[in-house]
């Protein structure tokens, strides 16, 4: 919301535009001859009320003084346009709309009727059927219109604040006139509001999410009689609501209209502000995008706090209980988001993770594609967090809360576990060896013998069960085409935790090309790997390679490569060895001769020589005594 409004008085001359500014300042009517243009004024912040400044800029009509007038309509925020009698109310169709749409300028203006002490309150109505809404239909840029006295104090405070208010509380931008509508985008707005306060997501908001509604939106509670006036207000409008069950999106959405329809559309402008909406009915930068500071080395994952808004989302839109969420579910879960994240829509969202037999997510695997979106992408994480309503465990948190950073990886040879709970392994290896086939059980999707080359990278997430019951994500990644670029790029290698090399052990021409491929990227040995051998059910060949792989990993210090096939069910004990190692990449390096741990003889020698000396002086001091 601005904090500055600048308000820029036009009218012909004599129509009391000084007389208002001076009423305005001195609460009381000048009657004393004023100058022709007053200097500008600049009204503080009121106490208790919106932090607004508002300058207010006296111009004269006259001919010599146009350079001026359209320097300060160029500069203003809004425009109040007085009017005092039949000649200056012409011109204000004839001269000043026309003038200020010709400079280009875009702000909303005021019509002030004044000097209506002259004509009585008697013709009030006529006065804004016949004279007011046939020029606001005319130009729709006139935000409201006003009859004031600057002689009698009528409506002065009331027209500087309807202008400070068509600033910071524009009407445009929600209600088209025309159509006697709310605006699309204010529309889409309100429908995400709607849908964020009805927690259970029954398409209604019942009495207590009403009142959550209200001590969010407005900071105070909803008192039982303004709900029965809503309640009335809205059966009124639409009778097809079933207010007995609550408001529904229609009854939302139309006593949201009644709002801008009354003059109060400030209402409407609290109630998006609150749910971090801009003045251009986006939602705010730092509220999608909050800072997140992750160091070099360090990796990002869900905290407890995200998991649970995750799981309880999922469980909120599961409506048939199936354990999956479908088409339908997915679309109302994501309805007030842009849609699915881009990356899922190019990884073919959900074939990257766990499915059940109907082939709808499961909430193992939404978990999962939550927790490998977070680790490769989460800016995409913290902003759809905030399209779809996390709320901290305090008021004040941002969406960060639902993420962690974990410490900075530098030594992967050092002893010990990791401090992660999300891993990335690249499944490196040649063409037909069954990268894919692996990445497909690893999702326990059906054997298929089928070969489909991969041609951009795919990833496979679900969760591994670790020894003690501890539980990690594991992100399967096959490069394809791209293997190249992505090996040479040191920004990739550096969050992959793990390279598993995998070869076809039925085909001799497999194991070569992993052995070239070490040679091309010697950078691959400073990172933990483990080797593989798939298709372990077909018969084993000898490798046209130097070393056989059992040889070759021996004169590596590594471990023999592990056989396994698909179609086994011990497969899933070759994820568990991957994700052990990628938290414990200590072990899935070159292993290397300790040298003798001295420590305990150095602690023994320096204890018999403290020993020994403590002796020494008992006995000089015995001697010296004697």
């Amino acid at each position: 919301m601005a904090t500055a409004v600048r308000v820029c008085i036009c009218g012909d001359e004599g129509t009391g535009k000084s007389s208002l500014i001076a009423a305005l300042v001195k609460d009381t009517f000048v009657s004393n001859k004023i100058q022709a243009v007053l200097p500008q004024i600049t009204i503080p912040p009121t106490p208790g009320h919106e932090n607004v400044t508002t300058t207010v800029v006296d111009t004269s009509a006259r001919p010599q003084d146009r350079t001026t007038l359209r320097k300060e309509i160029r500069k203003c925020n809004v425009i109040m346009l007085v009017y005092s009698d039949h000649y200056s109310y012409e011109r204000v169709a004839l001269f000043w709309m026309p003038y200020f749409r010709s400079l280009g300028v875009n702000v909303p203006v005021v019509l002030c009727a004044n000097k209506s002490d002259l004509t009585g309150d008697g013709n009030a109505a006529q006065v804004l059927e016949e004279e007011m809404l046939p020029v606001m239909a005319e130009f729709r840029e006139i935000d409201s219109c006003i009859r004031t006295s600057a002689k009698e104090g009528r409506n002065v405070i009331e027209v500087f604040w309807l202008c400070q208010k068509a600033v910071t509380h524009p009407i445009a931008p929600l209600y088209d006139h025309k159509e006697n509508q709310l605006k699309p985008a204010c529309v889409d707005a309100l429908r995400r509001v709607f849908y964020l306060c009805d927690k259970d997501q029954d398409g209604y908001l019942n009495d207590k999410e009403m009142h959550e509604f209200q001590a969010k939106s407005f900071d105070k509670p909803l008192l039982p009689e303004e709900l029965e006036n809503i309640k009335a207000v809205v059966s009124k409008a639409v009778p097809t609501c079933n207010i007995s069950k609550g408001l529904d999106l229609q009854g939302f959405l139309q006593l949201n209209k009644l709002y801008a329809e009354k003059g109060r559309h400030e209402t409407i402008w609290i109630i998006l502000r609150k749910h971090h909406y801009t003045d251009s009915l986006s939602l705010e930068d730092g509220f999608l995008q909050p800072k997140l500071d992750v160091p070099e080395y360090a990796s990002t994952e869900l905290s407890p706090a995200g998991y649970r808004f995750f799981m309880e989302l999922f469980m909120t839109f599961d409506k048939d209980n199936d354990g999956g969420l479908n088409d339908q579910e997915l679309a109302a879960l994501f309805a007030p988001t842009p849609g699915l994240p881009p990356s899922w829509v190019e990884a073919s969202f959900p074939s990257s993770t766990v499915r059940n037999e109907a082939g709808h997510i499961t909430l193992q695997g939404w978990l999962a594609q939550w927790s490998m979106t977070t680790f490769l992408e989460p800016k995409t994480t913290l902003e759809y967090l905030a399209y779809l309503g996390f709320e901290g465990p305090n008021a004040r948190d941002s969406t960060t809360a639902a993420l962690k950073v974990t410490k900075p990886r530098k030594r992967r040879r050092r002893p010990g576990r990791v401090d992660r709970n999300v891993v990335l392994c690249y499944v490196l290896g040649s063409s037909a060896s069954g990268k894919s086939t692996l990445l497909n059980a690893f999702l326990n999707r059906p054997f298929d013998a089928l070969y489909h080359p991969t041609i951009k990278p795919r990833r496979a997430v679900n969760s591994v069960e670790l020894g003690g019951g501890k539980q990690c994500y594991l992100i399967l990644e096959e490069l394809g085409e791209l293997e190249p670029a992505i090996l040479e790029n040191q920004a990739k290698l550096d969050v992959c935790d793990l390279i598993c090399y995998a070869y076809d052990s039925s085909d001799p021409d497999s194991f070569s090309h992993i052995v070239e491929l070490r040679k091309r990227y010697p950078q691959l040995d400073e990172l933990p790997a483990i080797y593989t051998a798939l298709k372990a059910d077909c018969d084993k060949t000898t490798q046209r390679s130097e070393l056989q792989p059992d040889a070759y990993t021996a004169a590596l210090n590594m471990s023999a490569p592990l056989h396994v096939s698909v179609t086994w069910h011990s497969i899933s004990e070759l994820f568990v060895a991957l994700a052990e190692a990628a938290t414990n990449p200590s072990t899935a390096f070159p292993k290397t001769e300790e040298p003798p741990d001295r420590t305990s003889l150095y602690m023994a020698l320096g204890a018999t020589t403290c020993a020994a000396l403590a002796a020494f002086m008992i006995w000089r001091r015995s001697t010296s005594s004697m």
